[in-house]
């Protein structure tokens, strides 16, 4: 239980009142330091004084990811001499949103980092195998670096792609956990398989997954958790974090939703009209940071849609817990009559066989309502091979793509531009 914090075994009534002691420093904080949330403030004629419990945010308006890319630099609440290091945002959702950090923000992100590997399971004796960018503006990788540090565990940077470095990785260093995309988990199994390495008696025990759901609503693998099990029977840890929030959702051994961190970040579901969803509702992920010192965010809307739970979980903490992420709402899809989100097509798409990768491109029609194309990646294309996938979509969707095949190879260099930080899957002509 030690490497667990306090507050987070607390009781719920206890880690709310925590919470909610830091608001009024938080709205100080702003009030004081940033142009963006004055202004803010002034134009819905906000008294702070009167905000003091999570229920009492609901007097200020949201902030979106429309403000953050309009007013960028009236979020930064320091001078520019104290800033540390600068990222950005990955651009998934629109253009790349700058984040300034200082270093009592880095601490902050290395810190809730160390928390997170811990909580899955991490340890001083682990071995980490780095497989993301550490470069590139991205805050990802030095997060990890940090966290892994705090944790007094060993780290080595590979960085993301060329299979045949990350197992001579293996072979000299002997990691016990990767750090990756999950399907680049695939990736290198095809590799092993490929070239003889035995890498199910490598030194690897598990991996912690970032950029892909590996779990479905029920917290069963999902088809791309389930290839990698069936494959190489490592443990399997999910997260889920964004650049805005600095903060990261880890799943435990018990793999029943990733844990919420209190002394980082408030947390309200929101539905389209921004009012609060109750547990069993599918709500965006909308946060409010707490000690950040460059750029704090308050009611912040990820865009994110997931389920929460709340029920204690048998690791000992009584945190919230995130459920995988849907979808992200500027990407839903409505499409004859039928409203998805990418990560249900994905999951179909794993699911076929010679099916080795993809991309889904949606785009509006002549008639004005949306159209999915999506680019399927394998050696077996045939008439009979397109017919199987959209029969299987209507049978589990009710609705069928257009497809078009192309050389997995081809696919996989769309997959991964020169400047990509993580796999594109999904493409928006919208």
């Amino acid at each position: 239980m030690s490497s667990i914090p306090k507050i987070e075994t607390q009781s719920q009534a206890q880690i709310r009142a925590y919470q909610e002691a830091q608001i009024p420093n938080l709205l100080a904080y702003l009030q004081q330091h940033s142009k963006f949330y004055q202004k803010h403030f002034e134009a819905h004629q906000i008294d702070i004084s009167k905000v003091k419990t999570i229920e009492d945010l609901a007097q200020i308006p949201v902030t979106t990811k429309d403000d953050l890319q309009t007013h960028n630099d009236d979020f930064l609440c320091v001078d520019k001499s104290k800033i540390f290091d600068f990222v950005t945002t990955s651009g998934t959702l629109g253009e790349p949103v700058t984040f300034a950090m200082t270093d009592k923000d880095i601490q902050r992100l290395a810190y809730n980092e160390y928390i997170s590997f811990a909580c899955a399971d991490g340890n001083d004796s682990d071995i980490y195998q780095l497989m993301v960018t550490m470069d590139r503006r991205f805050m990802a990788g030095l997060a990890y670096y940090s966290g892994i540090r705090k944790l007094g565990a060993g780290i080595v940077r590979v960085g993301p792609g060329n299979p045949g470095l990350q197992f001579d990785t293996i072979e000299r260093i002997k990691p016990t956990a990767l750090i990756t995309v999950p399907s680049f988990i695939l990736k290198l199994i095809e590799y092993a398989e490929k070239n003889g390495i035995d890498y199910k008696k490598s030194s690897i025990k598990k991996a912690v997954c970032i950029g892909e759901s590996l779990r479905n609503a029920d917290f069963s693998l999902n088809t791309l958790g389930q290839k990698i099990k069936d494959k190489w029977d490592i443990e399997l840890y999910s997260t889920y974090a964004s650049t805005e929030m600095g903060t990261a959702f880890t799943e435990c051994s018990a793999g029943q939703g990733g844990h919420h961190h209190p002394e980082m970040i408030i947390v309200e579901f929101l539905d389209e009209n921004d009012q609060a969803v109750g547990e069993g509702q599918a709500g965006e992920v909308t946060i409010t940071t707490i000690g950040v010192e460059a750029m704090p965010l308050l009611r912040f809307k990820t865009g994110d849609i997931c389920y929460h739970y709340t029920e204690p979980c048998t690791c000992g903490r009584n945190t919230m817990r995130l459920g995988p992420v849907i979808g992200r709402k500027k990407q839903m899809i409505k499409y004859k009559g039928t409203t998805l989100y990418p990560p249900a097509l994905y999951d179909l798409l794993n699911e076929i066989e010679d099916v080795e990768n993809y991309i889904v491109e949606v785009s509006t029609n002549a008639i004005g309502t949306d159209d999915i194309l999506i680019y399927v990646g394998t050696r077996k294309a045939s008439e009979s091979f397109e017919k199987k996938i959209k029969d299987y979509f209507r049978t589990k969707l009710r609705v069928a793509p257009s497809i078009i095949f192309e050389n997995p190879e081809i696919i996989h260099h769309k997959q991964f531009p020169e400047m990509s930080r993580k796999p594109i899957t999904f493409i928006d002509k919208r």
